[in-house]
C-alpha cells in the first residue's frame, strides 16, 4: 500500500511547532478569526520581545501536539481549545501577565453580520441623534423601547439586544453601527493556556484587578474577625484581644460587684444610684441631725481645788477693785461739794457784813463763834465717815498680799496673773492723803 505524500513545508511547520513547544514553558491557544491583517501586524510588533505567535492549520498543530505529549505531560488537553482560526502563542511570561498584556492591546470594532457576540451586547437608555420617523419601528424590531424627547428619539430603558455566544444578524449589526456601538474586540483572543501540566481557561485568566483586590480585602477581614471570635492570637490581632479581655473582665467585675481599681468609681456610682432609687421609692426624708455634745472630762479633785482657789481670790480682788472705784466716785462728789461751799460762805460773809454795819460791832463776834463749831462738826463727821473706808482699804491690801503669797505657795508661776501691786499701793496712798487733808 502506497503512503500519502506529505509536502516538505508541512513537515517543517510541524517540526517548528514541536521545537517551540519544547522550548517555552507557557503555550497558549488563540483564535485569530475576524482579525484584520494590519491589526495583527501591529500586535506582533508590540509583543515581539515577550511572545512568539505561529499560525498553521488545525491538523498540523494537532500533529505537533501529539508528537510532544511524551516530553510535556498534559499538553494534549490543549487540542480541544483550538477553535476558529487557531494559532499557538509561546512565552516565558506568567500566564496572567500575558493575558493582561493581550487584553490591553485589544481595540473595539463595529459588529458584522454573522459574527458571534463575545459578550452580552447592551444598548443603554438615553437620547439619540435620530429624528422621529421610520427608524422608530426599526429600533422596536430589535426590542428597543423609545420615546420622543425635545424633538429626538430616546431609548427609554437599558436593553440587551444580543446575548453572549449568539450570532449577530444583519439588521441588528446595522442598527448597532448607526447607534455608534462597537461591541466587537479586535485583537488576539486568548482561549486557554498550558503551564506545568495544567490548562488555564480564558475566564480564569481575564481577572478584574479591582474585583480581585476587593476579594482579597474581604478575605483578610473575614480571617481577622474569625481570629478575634475564636481568640486566636496573632501579631495583627493581639492588641484587640487584650482590649476585649479587659472589657470582659470589667463587665464581670461590675456585674458581680468585685472591687478593683478599674471599677471602683463605677461601683460607687452604681451604689449611689441604687440608694437614691430606694430613697425615692420609700419617700424617706432624713431627720435633722443634732450636734453631739462632747463629754468633757471631769477634772480631778486636786485640780478642782486648785482651780476653785484662784477663782475665789479673783472674786475678792474684783470686790476690792469695785470698792476702790466707789470710793473714788464718793471723793469726787465731796470735792465738788467743797468747791460749792466757799461760794456759799462768801455770800454769807457779805450778808453778815451788812448786818454788822447795821448792828455795829457786837453781832459779828457772836456769829463767828457760832460758825466755828459748825465747821468743826463737819470735819469730825467727815473723819468718822472716812475712817472705816480707810480701814477697809488697808484690809483689802492685806488680803491681796495674802492671796499673792498663797498663789506663790500653791500654784506654779504663769497659771494665775499677778495683780499690779504698785497700782493698788498708789491708790491707797492717794486715799490716805485725801483723808489726811480732810482731817
Amino acid at each position: 500500500m502506497k503512503m500519502a505524500h506529505v509536502a516538505d513545508y508541512k513537515k517543517e511547520i510541524v517540526k517548528k511547532f514541536e521545537r517551540l513547544i519544547e522550548e517555552y514553558p507557557v503555550v497558549g491557544a488563540i483564535n485569530m478569526e475576524n482579525l484584520p491583517t494590519p491589526q495583527l501586524q501591529k500586535m506582533r510588533e508590540q509583543l515581539r520581545s515577550k511572545v512568539v505567535i505561529l499560525m498553521g492549520k488545525r491538523r498540523l498543530i494537532k500533529i505537533a501536539i501529539e508528537n510532544s505529549k511524551e516530553k510535556k505531560k498534559g499538553i494534549e488537553k490543549l487540542e480541544e481549545y483550538l477553535v476558529g482560526m487557531p494559532a499557538l502563542l509561546f512565552s516565558k511570561e506568567n500566564p496572567f501577565t500575558l493575558a493582561k498584556i493581550i487584553q490591553k492591546n485589544k481595540s473595539s470594532a463595529p459588529a458584522k453580520a454573522g459574527q458571534t457576540a463575545p459578550k452580552d451586547i447592551e444598548v443603554k437608555a438615553g437620547p439619540t441623534s435620530f429624528s422621529p420617523g421610520p427608524i422608530i419601528s426599526e429600533l422596536g424590531s430589535i426590542g428597543l423601547k423609545t420615546v420622543i424627547e425635545n424633538g429626538k428619539i430616546a431609548i427609554k430603558e437599558d436593553t440587551v439586544v444580543v446575548k453572549k455566544g449568539e450570532t449577530i444578524d444583519a439588521k441588528t449589526a446595522s442598527i448597532l453601527t448607526r447607534l455608534g456601538i462597537e461591541p466587537m474586540e479586535i485583537g488576539l483572543d486568548l482561549v486557554a493556556v498550558y503551564e506545568d501540566g495544567e490548562i488555564i481557561v480564558k475566564d480564569v485568566l481575564m481577572i478584574d484587578e479591582k474585583e480581585y483586590l476587593n476579594k482579597i480585602y474581604t478575605a483578610a477581614n473575614d480571617a481577622y474577625r474569625l481570629s478575634i471570635g475564636i481568640a486566636y492570637p496573632t501579631k495583627d490581632n493581639i492588641e484587640q484581644l487584650i482590649k476585649n479581655a479587659f472589657i470582659d473582665a470589667k463587665t464581670i467585675a461590675l456585674e458581680q460587684n468585685i472591687i478593683s481599681d478599674a471599677v471602683i468609681n463605677e461601683l460607687l456610682a452604681k451604689a449611689s444610684a441604687q440608694g437614691n432609687a430606694v430613697k425615692e421609692a420609700a419617700k424617706y426624708e432624713p431627720e435633722a441631725t443634732q450636734p453631739v455634745e462632747e463629754k468633757k472630762e471631769e477634772p480631778k479633785a486636786e485640780e478642782k481645788n486648785s482651780e476653785e482657789a484662784p477663782q475665789a481670790e479673783k472674786e475678792k480682788t474684783e470686790d476690792t477693785k469695785e470698792k476702790v472705784k466707789e470710793e473714788q466716785k464718793a471723793e469726787e462728789k465731796k470735792e465738788e461739794a467743797k468747791k460749792e461751799e466757799p461760794k456759799k460762805e462768801v455770800q454769807k460773809e457779805e450778808v453778815q457784813q451788812d448786818k454788822k454795819e447795821k448792828a455795829e460791832v457786837p453781832e459779828p463776834e457772836e456769829k463767828e463763834k457760832e460758825e466755828k463749831p459748825a465747821e468743826e462738826k463737819k470735819q469730825e463727821t467727815e473723819e468718822k465717815d472716812n475712817a472705816p473706808k480707810a480701814e477697809e482699804a488697808k484690809k483689802g491690801i492685806k488680803e491681796e498680799q495674802k492671796v499673792e503669797v498663797k498663789e506663790k505657795e500653791e500654784k506654779p508661776p504663769g497659771r494665775i496673773k499677778e495683780m499690779d501691786k504698785k497700782a493698788v499701793e498708789q491708790r491707797v496712798e492717794e486715799i490716805m492723803k485725801a483723808a489726811g487733808r480732810k482731817s
